[in-house]
C-alpha cells in the first residue's frame, strides 16, 4: 500500500513563500510599468513645450503605438490562462523601443517617411504636398492669398510693356523658346468648324479681382482691382484657345459687387455656383480651369525663356476631392507638354489638403478640372499673356489627343 506522504510545515511555508513571491513579483512589474509610463507621460510633456508639438500629435502617436496586445500581455502577468507567445509579446525590447520612439517623436520606425514627414511638412498628410516636380525649380508651396494678396518684394525689374487695354488684350508674339516649333494656332488638322462651335472648355476665377503692383496705379501694394485683373488672363486664354479650333467660353463676374454680403473666405462657394450654371447650360464642357495668380514676389514667379519673361504656372489639386488622382493625371499631361515646349514654365503640381484652404477647389465637378496660378504680384499682364498662350498650345495638344483617342475606340466598337 502506497504511503502519503503529508509536507511538513516547513514545505508548506516554502509554497506559499514562492506564491506570494511570484504575485508580488507581478504586481511589482506592473508598478513598474505604470511608473515608467507616467515619466513618458511627463517627458512627453516637456517636449511638447520644446518642440511645439500638439497634444493630437502625440495622442494620435500614442494611439498608434498602443494595441490590445499590450493589456492582453499584462493581464498574462497574473492570469495564466492568458499567457501570450513570447515572441509576439509586445514586451520584446525591439518592440518596446519601437513604441517609446513612436510615443516621443512620431516617427513610425517601420515607416522611414515619417521621418521625411517630421523633417519635410510638405510630406504631412495634412499640409500640401509636391505631387510632380516642374522644371522651373523649386521655388516653394504657392501661398494662399487672401484680399490682401500679399506683399511685394522689389526682386528684380518687371516687364516694361503694360496692359493697354485691359478690356481688349493686345496681341502678344510669343517666340518659340526651344528648336521645337509650337503647334500652328490657325491651323489645326484635328478641328473643324463643328469643334470650334461646341464649347468644350470652361474658364473661371474663384478669386477674379486678383492683379499685379506694376499694373496698378502708384504701384499699390494691394494687387487688387475690379478692372484689371486675372480675368483678363483668362480672357486671352480662350482667345487662343478658340484660335485652337477649341471652342471655351470663360466667366469674368465679379463676385465682390454681385453676391450679397459677400465674404471673400466663400469665394469657392461663389465659384461653384458659376460652374454649375455653365454645366447646367451646356453639357457639352469637358475641362474646367480655375485661373488664379500667386502672391509670392517676382523672383519666385518668373522664367526667362530665350531672353522673354513668362509667368510661372502652378497647377493645384485639392486632396479634399476623393478623386483627386485623376485631376493630377490631367494637370501631368498638360505640364508634360508645356514643358516639352516651353521648358522651366512649369513650378510643379501641388497637391492641397482642407487644412491648407478649401481643399477640393470644385474639382470634383469633372476629372479635367484643375486650378492654375500664373504668375505673382509682380508679374506684368503681358507676361501672363505670353504664357496663357504657351497654355493654350499644351491644353489644344492634350484636347486633341483626346478626341483622336476617343474617335479611335469608337471606331474599334464598330468594326
Amino acid at each position: 500500500m502506497k504511503r502519503t506522504v503529508v509536507p511538513g510545515p516547513w514545505r508548506l511555508f516554502q509554497r506559499r513563500l514562492r506564491k506570494v513571491l511570484a504575485t508580488g513579483r507581478a504586481y511589482f512589474l506592473l508598478s513598474l510599468c505604470s511608473m515608467i509610463v507616467f515619466v513618458l507621460l511627463g517627458l512627453a510633456g516637456m517636449l511638447q513645450q520644446s518642440y511645439n508639438v500638439s497634444p493630437s500629435q502625440s495622442m494620435k502617436g500614442f494611439a498608434a503605438s498602443v494595441s490590445g496586445r499590450l493589456f492582453e500581455s499584462m493581464l498574462g502577468m497574473e492570469l495564466p490562462q492568458m499567457k501570450t507567445d513570447a515572441s509576439t509579446s509586445p514586451f520584446q525590447a525591439g518592440r518596446l523601443a519601437a513604441f517609446l520612439v513612436r510615443f516621443l517623436t512620431d516617427l513610425n520606425p517601420d515607416d522611414p517617411k515619417s521621418l521625411l514627414a517630421i523633417e519635410l511638412p510638405g510630406m504631412s498628410r495634412d499640409e500640401s504636398v509636391l505631387l510632380r516636380s516642374g522644371s522651373g525649380g523649386d521655388s516653394g508651396a504657392p501661398e494662399d492669398h487672401g484680399p490682401s494678396g500679399g506683399t511685394p518684394s522689389d526682386n528684380g525689374p518687371a516687364d516694361s510693356q503694360s496692359a493697354q487695354q485691359p478690356s481688349d488684350p493686345p496681341p502678344v508674339q510669343s517666340p518659340a523658346p526651344s528648336s521645337q516649333q509650337p503647334p500652328d494656332r490657325n491651323a489645326s488638322p484635328q478641328s473643324n468648324d463643328d469643334d470650334a462651335d461646341r464649347k468644350v472648355v470652361f474658364i473661371y476665377h474663384s478669386h477674379n479681382r486678383e492683379s499685379w503692383v506694376p499694373e496698378l496705379e502708384g504701384g499699390n501694394k494691394d494687387p487688387n482691382d475690379d478692372k484689371i485683373n486675372i480675368t483678363l488672363v483668362g480672357k486671352r486664354l480662350a482667345k487662343q484657345l478658340e484660335a485652337q479650333g477649341i471652342g471655351a467660353e470663360q466667366s469674368s463676374q465679379d463676385y465682390a459687387s454681385t453676391i450679397k454680403s459677400y465674404n471673400w473666405n466663400n469665394s469657392y462657394k461663389y465659384s461653384q455656383q458659376t460652374v454649375k450654371q455653365a454645366l447646367a447650360a451646356n453639357d457639352d464642357l469637358q475641362f474646367f480651369f480655375d485661373i488664379h495668380r500667386d502672391s509670392q514676389g517676382r523672383s519666385k514667379t518668373t522664367k526667362k525663356i530665350n531672353g522673354v519673361d513668362y509667368a510661372q504656372v502652378y497647377f493645384i489639386i485639392g486632396h479634399k476631392n476623393p478623386n483627386w488622382k485623376e485631376n493630377e493625371a490631367f494637370a501631368s499631361r498638360i505640364q508634360e507638354k508645356l514643358e516639352k515646349s516651353y521648358p522651366g514654365l512649369s513650378r510643379g503640381i501641388w497637391g492641397k489638403s482642407a487644412a491648407n484652404g478649401n481643399g477640393e477647389y470644385n474639382q470634383s465637378v469633372s476629372p479635367d478640372s484643375v486650378l492654375i496660378e500664373i504668375g505673382g504680384i509682380e508679374n506684368t499682364i503681358r507676361e501672363c499673356y505670353r504664357t496663357a498662350d504657351a497654355l493654350a498650345e499644351a491644353i489644344a495638344e492634350v484636347y486633341w489627343e483626346s478626341q483622336n483617342a476617343e474617335k479611335a475606340n469608337v471606331n474599334l466598337a464598330q468594326n
